[in-house]
């Protein structure tokens, strides 16, 4: 059928991936002709075919399971949306090809990504009235892990968080443990339980990475201060506890394929990996903290105070390893950001957010490097996750990173 052809551009990353002898078709994960017909064999295939197929993102376990994102995208003249599509692989078995609405991870999202079912379900779930008219729009989606939505009821907005039914009770157990830091937080609206969704209220303000990067942020003291008061919360009842020894394990293993014919890469990776090895598998949570705390999880409201979007990871965890999560992505920001003049504010804010920390709370600077060394490290799968052109050069410049950090 005319809709199968590409006859247009490929969006995909510069640098190949190796082989992986588990994954059969791995390699066709980046073809985005074997990737659109894949979708068009389940699908069937549109009268128009799209100007480009764009390759989005990669959830990769090695040998076990990889799932590529895409995006079909037609000609402006064509007022087509783009069309998400993910395709998988799992072991030995044939890839399959789901819309996401079809993604049998997320049960819920066949409803919540629909004007009709989210009208449904706000009415069922969200103590509103039923709806006339909402206004769907996916603000995030990561194919078998987490969807975020945006639904519109006339002025009122709400972020629906699409997850896996079984993560939902972590989401409600997280927001009890937040509460306790003092910062703004989205108020949950309402929970549908069996298909894994929670409506959050829509928090005005603007991003705190976009106010760092712009040479507007805040100073550090609300956000020492806040976190102060959520280390400090009881630890009873506190939630799933952080398993940093099982997130290195994770990454570690991901660059061990992807770097396996790259020399240098893998130096990179045993340089990093020297110290933190020994660092991830000695590690314990100490006390309550976030677990996932970064500049892009935080609003700047009007009035001046902080506001926490992104919790769902709070329970017992490190002190430490928050700041030096939140230190991490500043510093991956500073080296890998778009402009000159964002690269040198995050550089900036880190040193202001460092100094501030260990001298508010008289923690032992290498300690601090070295949960900073770690969370970067993590950070490096981003490229390959994000499927950056060249994914393979920001890879070993971020575990060099890393590596120089914890010498």
């Amino acid at each position: 059928m005319m809709g199968e052809r590409v006859g247009a551009s490929i969006v995909a990353p510069r640098d190949a991936f190796p082989v992986d002898e588990g994954l059969r078709d791995f390699g066709r994960l980046f073809d985005g002709a074997w990737v659109w017909r894949a979708y068009c064999s389940r699908y069937g295939a549109p009268e128009i075919s799209p100007q480009r197929i764009r390759l989005r993102q990669l959830s990769y376990v090695p040998g076990r399971r990889a799932v590529v994102l895409c995006a079909a995208e037609w000609h402006p003249d064509e007022y087509l949306p783009p069309e998400r599509f993910a395709v998988e692989l799992e072991g030995g078995r044939a890839p399959r090809a789901y819309a996401p609405r079809d993604d049998a991870r997320l049960p819920g999202l066949r409803m919540a990504s629909s004007p009709e079912g989210a009208a449904e379900l706000l009415s069922r779930h969200a103590l509103m009235a039923p709806a006339r008219r909402v206004i769907v729009d996916t603000v995030r989606y990561r194919p078998g892990s987490r969807a975020v939505l945006r639904h519109r009821v006339g002025r009122v907005r709400f972020y629906a968080r699409v997850m896996r039914p079984d993560r939902l009770g972590r989401l409600v157990g997280a927001a009890a443990v937040a509460e306790q830091a003092g910062f703004a937080l989205p108020r949950l609206a309402g929970a549908w339980d069996e298909g894994g969704v929670a409506w959050l209220s829509e928090m005005p303000g603007r991003n705190l990475r976009d106010c760092i990067r712009r040479g507007e942020a805040p100073d550090v003291a609300p956000l020492l201060d806040g976190l102060a008061r959520l280390w400090s919360a009881p630890a009873a009842g506190s939630g799933r506890a952080f398993d940093l020894r099982a997130a290195h394990r994770r990454a570690r293993r991901v660059f061990q394929q992807t770097l396996r014919d790259d020399a240098e890469g893998l130096r990179a990776l045993r340089d990093a990996t020297q110290r933190l090895d020994a660092f991830a598998r000695e590690w314990r949570p100490t006390a309550v903290a976030h677990n996932d705390l970064y500049d892009d999880q935080m609003l700047v409201m009007a009035d001046g105070r902080l506001a926490l979007v992104d919790f769902e990871e709070a329970g017992p965890g490190d002190p430490l390893l928050d700041v030096g999560n939140f230190l991490a992505h500043l510093r991956w920001s500073a080296r890998f950001g778009a402009a000159d003049a964002a690269r040198a504010a995050s550089a900036a804010y880190h040193g202001e957010l460092r100094a501030a920390a260990l001298a508010r709370f008289g923690w032992d600077a290498r300690e601090l490097d070295l949960r900073e060394a770690a969370c970067l490290f993590r950070i490096c799968t981003n490229p390959i996750r994000h499927l950056a052109a060249d994914w393979r050069r920001m890879v070993r410049e971020g575990l060099a990173l890393a590596a120089s950090v914890c010498d």
